[in-house]
């Protein structure tokens, strides 16, 4: 659950920090902007699912 949090603030932090003025390379931002979605769904998914992650060390 962890790891889902991880990947929900690095989204958030990640997504003001496109919006804001002094964002530059706003087109490879935007390309790690989706990256990142795809990440934070996935993360989700599994987390609703309840999976294990086999490279977890916990």
């Amino acid at each position: 659950m962890n790891k889902t949090l991880m990947i929900t603030l690095m989204f958030a932090f990640l997504l003001l920090f496109i919006i804001s003025p002094f964002a530059t390379l706003a087109s490879l931002m935007l390309l790690l902007l989706f990256t990142a979605f795809f990440f934070l769904v996935s993360n989700i998914f599994q987390a609703i699912i309840g999976s294990n992650d086999t490279n977890s060390n916990s």
